[in-house]
């Protein structure tokens, strides 16, 4: 019970954070669950597969809740995420097959490069300009949906923080954007789901298949579900640039922890 107690604070902390600032929730998650399964006795040897496989199953949950109410609004553009979401899908398994031949300690590693990145490019406080459209030949969607996969599947992420970028240099605006990267994330975490599935399933038993921790993935994820919608809430009464300052500094602290560890 102190376990799901700890599992629903991590929940409610992303869901939170992901309301306010549109931050994925893998970027809290990863680190939150390495934190506690590190606490419980998990066997180091799998801790980091655990801790990504259990943050996309996470992610299924939370994409489809923001989904669904970007989708009430309109504003995702279908047709894009049909083209992007065979790369997606293929990269993300790409990504959990990577994960299963790397170490732990070079997962963590990983991980913490990308935060460190990520909080870089909070930082520098740009946002990727809206240009005119550019070529919509779909060869394009491929490569890029399997890059995309490939990235959050190995590190347990939705793919935002690449997938925004690229739908705004192909002249989308930048809410629109948003909201078709928010119905890609979907793909990604299930495909990356069963793949650290089958990639771990001679390691997985009792309250696991695979690399996938269920108590962890039901409570962490409907806590992440109720929360968002109060971080959405707040972000009309807080100061989100210097939040998001303060964010990109746990970030930093986070992912330097992950890289000397």
């Amino acid at each position: 019970m102190t376990w799901l107690l700890a599992y629903a604070a991590l929940g409610a902390v992303a869901g939170v954070l992901a309301g306010l600032m549109g931050i994925g929730g893998g970027l809290v998650i990863v680190p939150g669950l390495l934190f506690l399964f590190h606490l419980q006795g998990f066997e180091s040897s799998f801790l980091s597969h655990i801790a990504i496989g259990s943050s996309l199953a996470i992610i299924v949950p939370t994409a489809l809740s923001s989904l669904w109410a970007h989708h009430k609004r309109g504003a995702i553009d279908w047709s894009v995420v049909l083209r992007l979401t065979p790369g997606l899908m293929f990269g993300a398994l790409c990504g959990a097959w990577l994960a299963s031949q790397f170490s732990t300690d070079l997962l963590k590693t990983l991980f913490g490069l990308f935060l460190l990145m990520v909080a870089i490019q909070i930082f520098s406080g740009r946002n990727p300009d809206h240009g005119k459209t550019r070529g919509q030949g779909a060869a394009v969607f491929f490569p890029v949906g399997a890059v995309i996969g490939t990235v959050s599947g190995l590190v347990g992420i939705g793919g935002g923080t690449m997938t925004v970028p690229f739908l705004v240099w192909r002249g989308k605006t930048l809410p629109g954007s948003i909201a078709t990267s928010a119905a890609c994330g979907l793909p990604i975490a299930v495909a990356g789901t069963l793949g650290f599935m089958l990639m771990g399933a001679d390691v997985g038993a009792g309250s696991s298949t695979g690399f996938v921790y269920w108590p962890a993935v039901v409570a962490v994820g409907l806590f992440a579900v109720l929360m968002a919608p109060a971080g959405a809430r707040l972000a009309h009464s807080l100061p989100i640039p210097v939040l998001k300052k303060w964010f990109a500094l746990l970030l930093v602290v986070v992912g330097v922890r992950l890289l000397i560890s």
